[in-house]
């Protein structure tokens, strides 16, 4: 029998012993998870089957003119001359018109729809901005090189004008004569780019305004109550917080820039000049090049299209993989200094 103290006496208390929590995914999660890598799996297999397809048709052309063929800036397969250094120009100097127009727009809109617009009309504008990414590239190239032409010919002009000691603006004729030559501002690197920017505006806009919106509601109002304007709370806040999604969101417009066709096809007029005066008439592409010259081109010749398509692919790759890092980064604020 125990006496009355040994009763009151507390008990020792047993050891305390963790419960072991599951790691492994079960159910509905295995399922996803497993689905998930398959997806992932999948696009890795392609993409490396796309690079190894055209790698391997890029060997003959390699063999054949080595380094030269990144050189090289004529395109005449009837003089066994092939080269890319021209359109590779060309490509760099659309998508840096593109760019120049895209980015000031995508970034002031997306910043009115995250900031300025009213809530009920907010929902509306986010649609109108997104369908335009539905429009087919093909409708662009048709609006610009028939429909808007005369009056992107009218603002190179102007540019020339005025901004012609400038050796980007200038163009190979008089802009001040009474009959000026407009068939010389038609048909260029400029208004390929204007058409290739209202393609890259919807998609480079949706990122920014996707990390406009994460910024911490703790931090605006914090700018608010200290007396900062609507405007200085984007400048310490917004703006800071979304560098990165500004950063991704202009280099996955310039992937898309680099690999714009059929709009481009449509507008340009193909030349081989290795020259950086986008408002002159005549450029080319990789993309065009390859849309133009396919259907019509020998064994050898399709060799030479695909390699400048492996060159096409392999700046597009690296370019649509840093902004993926970036824009994945400034989902969180990773990287961003409040």
């Amino acid at each position: 029998m125990t006496t009355l103290r040994e009763d009151l006496e507390p008990q020792a208390a047993a050891p305390a012993t963790p419960r072991p929590v599951p790691r492994s995914a079960t159910g509905v999660d295995r399922l996803f998870v497993g689905g998930a890598r398959a997806v992932g799996a999948t696009v890795l297999a392609i993409t490396g089957g796309i690079g190894l397809f055209l790698a391997v048709q890029a060997v003959p052309t390699l063999q054949r003119y080595g380094l030269a063929f990144f050189t090289e800036t004529q395109w005449q397969p009837e003089a066994d001359v092939l080269g890319i250094a021209s359109v590779l120009v060309g490509t760099v100097t659309v998508a840096a018109v593109a760019l120049a127009v895209a980015f000031p727009l995508a970034l002031t809109t997306a910043l009115y729809i995250s900031e300025y617009a009213p809530a009920r009309v907010r929902p509306g504008l986010v649609s109108m901005v997104d369908l335009m990414a539905a429009v087919p590239s093909i409708i662009h190239g048709l609006l610009w090189a028939v429909l808007l032409q005369p009056y992107a010919s009218g603002i190179a002009r102007w540019l020339h004008t005025y901004l012609g000691f400038l050796p980007v603006f200038q163009v190979d004729t008089d802009p001040t004569a009474a009959m000026w030559e407009q068939s010389r501002y038609t048909a260029s690197a400029f208004v390929a780019g204007l058409a290739v920017a209202m393609m890259v505006l919807p998609m480079a806009c949706a990122v920014m305004r996707e990390v406009f919106a994460q910024a911490p509601a703790g931090e605006r109002e914090a700018a608010l109550a200290l007396g900062s304007t609507r405007w200085g709370m984007i400048r310490a806040v917004v703006l800071p917080f979304g560098r990165g999604g500004v950063i991704g969101g202009t280099m996955l417009g310039l992937g898309r820039a680099l690999g714009e066709t059929i709009a481009v096809v449509l507008i340009v007029s193909p030349s081989f000049e290795l020259k950086v005066r986008p408002l002159e008439v005549g450029t080319n592409t990789v993309s065009a090049l390859i849309a133009n010259r396919f259907g019509e081109s020998s064994a050898s010749q399709l060799s030479a299209l695909l390699t400048a398509g492996l060159v096409l692919f392999l700046l597009t790759l690296v370019i649509n993989t840093l902004a993926a890092v970036v824009v994945a980064r400034s989902r969180s604020g990773a990287g961003t200094d409040l």
